[in-house]
């Protein structure tokens, strides 16, 4: 078993190499720009951890071969991000507390000091190229190379804070392309929305006081980590840019839905986001080995529509999805392809 596992993992990187060395094909839409790095598989959680390297290897062997997908989309080259990118975010003392502990890993897998996250020797380059990956996606809308994008990174970011990694997350991705989008590009009113099954208390910490970064999460209650409460809207000049749906075990995707329609949409309005990131966690698909909801693909169809027609009736310079949660290879694959599906149509 072990060498069957090694031979389709060795497979499927000479698979991705081969695809990511070829991007200059034509296309009758603008694509949609996929950004994977066969480093992310490098990330070592250990035996029977749920985060693992198998989660992506359904969903980029369908975006590489599935006809209904493939030729509208673009596989930019990715790049670690600096040390100064991941500054924007984070403290230098964090910073410089994970280099250090995952320099000093030898073999076996370890946990960050910070939380429950667990690093491997590979760690501090599959991190930084997962942030670059944000921010190559973020260029390359910019540039007008694609006017959305789909991160599919390794591990999930969003329960990192400004000076703490916890919840499987070292780096906080999202947070920082949203940065980077402000510093890079002066892009001034950003819309983060987050609908993994857990709160993303690291994103909501991060632009808790900021009123340019309006956070929106949709997740189960009671659960990891405790926070999202529909109380919690911000605070001082950020006072109203944080919005929290919790959601009860067993919700399904009409109350998901719902949530878009009846409490984000009204706000957007106001708030009128001239960019879109998304933390796209699949662990509320339904039967997801850590989450308690019900969504299906078909859910997770409807609310990219409702973030397309957001965009364009603001006018968004571009859309970004990054890969968070989710832990069932199957249903990472069949959530995203029907996003991507919608992504193709945007326009």
């Amino acid at each position: 078993m072990i060498l069957f596992n090694m031979r389709r993992l060795f497979v499927h990187i000479l698979g991705c190499l081969l695809l990511l060395s070829n991007s200059t094909m034509a296309f009758s839409k603008t694509p949609v720009a996929i950004l994977y790095d066969p480093i992310f598989l490098t990330h070592d959680t250990g035996s029977g951890h749920p985060e693992r390297p198998e989660r992506l290897f359904d969903v980029i062997d369908t975006l590489q071969y599935n006809p209904d997908v493939k030729y509208d989309l673009i596989w930019p080259k990715l790049r670690k991000a600096s040390n100064k990118e991941i500054g924007l975010v984070h403290t230098q003392d964090y910073i410089n507390t994970v280099e250090k502990e995952i320099k000093a890993i030898t073999n076996s897998p370890s946990f960050l000091s910070t939380g429950d996250t667990v690093i491997s020797k590979n760690s501090l380059e599959v991190v930084q190229t997962s942030v670059g990956g944000g921010l190559v996606g973020i260029d390359t809308i910019m540039s007008g190379k694609a006017k959305s994008a789909f991160s599919f990174n390794r591990p999930p970011g969003h329960h990192a804070t400004y000076d703490k990694g916890m919840g499987f997350c070292i780096y906080n991705h999202i947070a920082i392309a949203a940065r980077y989008l402000q510093e890079q590009y002066n892009v001034r009113k950003i819309l983060i929305i987050d609908f993994d099954v857990h709160h993303g208390n690291g994103t909501q910490d991060i632009f808790y006081n900021d009123n340019s970064v309006y956070y929106f999460s949709v997740h189960q209650h009671p659960f990891y980590p405790g926070s999202g409460r529909p109380n919690e809207t911000g605070n001082g000049v950020g006072k109203g840019f944080t919005m929290n749906v919790d959601l009860a075990k067993g919700s399904g995707n009409e109350q998901f839905i719902a949530s878009f329609n009846d409490k984000l949409i009204p706000e957007m309005d106001n708030f009128k986001p001239e960019f879109i990131l998304i933390s796209a966690g699949f662990d509320a698909y339904e039967h997801d080995l850590l989450g308690q909801l019900k969504y299906t693909g078909e859910g997770y169809r409807e609310v990219a529509k409702i973030i397309n027609n957001t965009a364009k009736k603001h006018h968004s310079k571009g859309i970004m999805y990054m890969l968070e949660g989710g832990y069932v290879p199957e249903n990472i694959e069949d959530a995203s392809i029907n996003i991507i599906k919608e992504l193709v149509n945007y326009q």
